[in-house]
């Protein structure tokens, strides 16, 4: 989730947002491997009720044991039933027929398997008729090192064995009609070697010793009805931490080096359930809520219903010393995946072509949870961010609808991207500021209260929003869910307090255009004297809107809207004068964002944009340094290539933002959060694209202070100056941030030297640090991410492409299919024909599986930065010669 542009546009991000960005690609999207085979769609005449589990698992031998039995209605006779199954071995499966499901006829099935639909069909010698029945199922299968379904996670100590199911993996663990709608209750047991302990989405109800010597029986009450994606289980010697909230017992567990950094997130979730019985006005439905860190986790976490799991620094820090962007995403990932447990769990979307309803109201909401938890952290600031950064996102050539087509397991998991959860989450935030908070979350209760535990589509949304607010909700939400891409809102000048606003589709390529003819039904919110609002309807191409009196005229007050902004030059001219004095945070970092897009677009000179960024810089709001810093950063990425241009912009950023950065003095204990963010937002852009010589040599005394004792100095700069140190660093320094990854005790320490190694600018330290992330000793959830992290520089990325075409086969080797996919797509942040050409001919000699939309991103981004570097090279080299005074 997340606030920061890697999951959304491949190489905006400044450094300074760099650890961040890549803690909330795993957050944002957590959600299980994706594979290229063949779906089917299970009939629906067959509807699971109840399923009891009782799984065995063997951690040393890596396999594990099933007995299950489903209790199922049929809804008409028939001889054969067909469910999911994928990697699992049959033992004897048979059918009981009669009143409800018992005394009556045992009927032993015959089992066909289809591996590539995922399936197994249960043949009976004789028609079974309609009502109840039951299937007992005796089946085994391995524990896998996938990191999907029931699977191994290891640390160097021992394994564990957990799950992740989401989307389509619970049929791995026991056969199961394995689709969201296919709601049921569960029993689960689980039989564990004597000194570990299990874990599952509800409490223990009894611990008994045996079957077998060295073995205890636990078992689990009974879930309330559920899809199967969120059940769970995991067996280790896992240690707690103990809390609670509105009388619901609260647990953080974690291996046991590592349990004592749960705290931090067990005063969240505290907080949180509490926010969430009271925002919604349902109570928190289970019995008992589990957080819990695992070593080994393909994505950033999973809303498993009572039992959420998480990558271990999505979960587990120590707030003494961990920077404040890390305890941002952490507190973050925790409110989005508590949310689930409402939007998601409780009531769950119908199909997974309706993902956003959990995804996007998930992250809408964590946003609100975290901002009651921390408001000194000025989260709206950061959600305006978020909004800017999806807006790029939606204005690729290559996008989609919020509700698209979703059918085979590939298409559902392209569905977990950015357009899911931060456009979706962007679209309510707007309905909301048209509506009303209050009047929004009494939709949100008609809609909760009226499917609970049952399933629900698009439309039962906004109708309830409709009929709580008797506003047209459901156009506004239909054009923008439906609908790729965003609009455009061109202001006329105010004349007699009226405006012309016309809409088009908008592109970052201004040679890229729509297929056809579009309009959105938006709210149109200009700002207006006091600090209020006047919102309309625009949904036609062009209207004439009323203009409220107001100091300046803004098309997107509080930056709300889901769309980008163009004016008059006249009305413009007064917005760039008045930014610091006239627009909030909110506004400015929304103008910003629109600003740089309309330059990328041709629709602006680009010394336009570079001119409001040097009005902010003062400002004192990190999220506001951070839009023109990030803009800067594209353009150091994107559009300059010669040393003269390297030159000139580094005088440019260091003449800038220097002085501001020095104004604010060294680190203090009294710094408020957003000072000390800004200090390190100001100290990476002079670093990293200033290279100013002071502040290089800061950055190296304070990363070796850092690495020595991370409580030594601010964490927050602490964690900037590694990064910038990392990008002038030698060998010396590479070989101490390759110990530190190795063998620190603080995690969050030893994740951020291990991807501080791919910032080295010397090409020989980039092979290095590649040929360590692919030789056993990186956690394949972190390997391809590693090597991605290589493509999004420049200065880098050469020597990642000869790594990887070089070392192709020990790459893919440490891939999840899902890390793949990041890869592929990082591809992305070269800018040459060449590249592209090589690009695309070398993943049609080495396939990734279920990359399709990830390379069409890569080639059209590449193509995007092409066309951005010849419109505005001359015009950014001319533009900063006269600012530096060499012309």
């Amino acid at each position: 989730m997340r606030n920061h542009p890697w999951p959304f546009t491949v190489n905006t991000a400044g450094i300074g947002k760099r650890a961040a960005s890549i803690l909330l690609l795993l957050a944002a999207f957590a959600f299980g491997a994706s594979r290229p085979a063949a779906a089917q769609r299970l009939s629906g005449t067959v509807v699971p009720q109840h399923y009891a589990l009782r799984l065995t698992p063997n951690i040393p031998a890596a396999t594990f044991a099933g007995d299950e039995t489903i209790a199922v209605t049929l809804r008409q006779p028939m001889d054969a039933i067909t469910l999911n199954a994928a990697e699992l071995h049959f033992g004897p499966v048979t059918a009981q027929v009669g009143a409800n499901g018992g005394a009556g006829k045992t009927l032993t099935a015959r089992v066909t398997l289809d591996a590539a639909k995922e399936q197994a069909t249960f043949h009976f010698p004789q028609t079974l008729p309609a009502g109840p029945a039951s299937l007992k199922i005796k089946y085994s299968g391995t524990l896998n090192n996938e990191l999907r379904g029931f699977y191994l996670s290891k640390t160097s100590q021992r394994n564990y064995a957990v799950t992740q199911f989401e989307p389509t993996d619970a049929r791995r663990a026991f056969p199961s009609f394995d689709e969201p709608a296919m709601k049921a209750t569960f029993n689960v047991t689980l039989v564990v070697a004597k000194g570990d302990t299990a874990i599952s989405n509800t409490n223990i109800v009894s611990d008994t010793a045996g079957p077998a010597a060295g073995e205890h029986t636990i078992r689990f009450a009974r879930t309330p009805k559920m899809s199967t994606y969120l059940v769970a289980f995991l067996v280790g010697d896992f240690q707690c931490l103990s809390g609670s909230s509105d009388g619901v017992p609260i647990r953080v567990c974690a291996t046991p080096s590592h349990v004592q950094d749960g705290a931090f997130a067990l005063s969240a979730a505290e907080f949180f359930l509490h926010y969430y019985d009271n925002y919604f006005g349902i109570q928190y439905p289970m019995p008992k809520l589990d957080l819990i860190g695992i070593p080994d986790f393909e994505a950033g976490a999973m809303e498993n219903f009572g039992a959420i799991t998480y990558r271990e620094r999505l979960l587990l820090l120590n707030a003494k010393t961990a920077p404040l962007d890390t305890q941002k995403a952490v507190a973050t990932d925790i409110a989005h995946e508590m949310a689930h447990q409402w939007f998601g769990d409780m009531v769950t979307m119908n199909w997974w072509d309706n993902i956003w309803l959990n995804e996007g109201f998930a992250t809408w909401m964590q946003s609100k949870a975290v901002a009651a938890w921390k408001p000194e952290w000025k989260i709206p600031q950061q959600v305006a961010d978020e909004m800017n950064n999806t807006l790029n996102l939606d204005a690729r050539s290559v996008t989609r609808a919020i509700q698209a087509k979703a059918d085979t397991p590939a298409e559902i998991n392209e569905m977990f991207d950015g357009i899911t959860y931060y456009k979706a989450a962007a679209v309510l935030s707007m309905v909301e500021n048209y509506l009303g908070p209050q009047t929004f979350r009494s939709g949100i209760h008609a809609y909760l209260e009226a499917h609970m535990y049952g399933n629900a589509t698009a439309q039962d949304f906004w109708n309830a929003q409709t009929a709580v607010s008797h506003k047209p909700v459901d156009k506004i939400m239909e054009s923008l869910v439906t609908q790729p891409g965003e609009p455009l809102l061109t202001f006329g000048a105010v004349q007699g307090g009226k405006a012309h606003v016309g809409q088009q589709r908008f592109f970052l390529n201004p040679k890229t255009h729509a297929g056809g003819e579009q309009t959105w039904t938006v709210p149109v919110c200009m700002k207006k004297n006091g600090g209020g609002a006047e919102c309309q309807l625009l949904s036609n191409r062009g209207a004439t809107l009323k203009a409220p009196a107001a100091a300046v005229f803004y098309g997107n007050a509080g930056g709300k809207g889901y769309y980008r902004s163009r004016y008059s030059p006249a009305e413009y001219a007064k917005l760039a004068a008045s930014v610091e004095t006239e627009l909030t945070p909110e506004e400015r970092i929304s103008l910003l964002g629109s600003e740089w897009a309309l330059t990328r677009a041709e629709k602006t000179d680009i010394g336009d944009f570079l001119n409001l960024a040097s009005a902010v810089k003062d400002d004192s709001s990190p999220y506001v340094v951070d839009t023109a810093a990030s803009a800067i950063s594209d353009m150091n990425q994107r559009i300059v290539s010669t040393p003269e241009e390297d030159r000139l912009l580094a005088e440019w950023v260091g003449k800038t933002f220097g002085p501001p950065l020095a104004r604010l003095g060294k680190p203090s204990a009294s710094d408020t959060p957003e000072k000390k963010e800004l200090r390190a937002e100001l100290f990476a852009i002079v670093g990293s694209i200033g290279g100013a010589p002071g502040v290089l040599a800061q950055a190296k005394q304070l990363a070796d202070e850092y690495l020595q004792n991370p409580s030594s100095v601010d964490p927050t700069l602490g964690a900037i100056a590694l990064e910038v140190a990392a990008q002038n660093g030698d060998e010396l320094f590479f070989d101490k941030l390759l110990r530190v990854s190795e063998t620190a005790a603080n995690q969050q320490l030893r994740s951020q030297a291990l991807y501080a190694l791919t910032l080295f600018r010397d090409p020989s330290l980039t092979e290095r640090a590649l040929e360590y992330a692919v030789s056993g000793k990186v956690r394949n959830q972190d390997a391809a991410l590693l090597i991605a992290d290589a493509f999004r520089y420049r200065r880098t990325q050469d020597a990642a492409w000869r790594f990887l075409q070089t070392h192709w086969a020990q790459a893919h080797a440490q891939m999840t299919i899902t890390t793949g996919e990041y890869l592929v797509e990082a591809t992305g942040n070269f800018c040459s024909a060449e590249r592209r050409s090589q690009v695309t001919a070398f993943f049609a000699q080495h396939p990734v599986a279920a990359s399709a939309s990830s390379l069409a991103h890569a080639q059209s981004e590449i193509g995007d930065c092409i066309e951005l570097r010849a419109a505005q090279a001359d015009n950014l080299r001319q533009w900063l010669r006269s600012a530096v005074g060499t012309e």
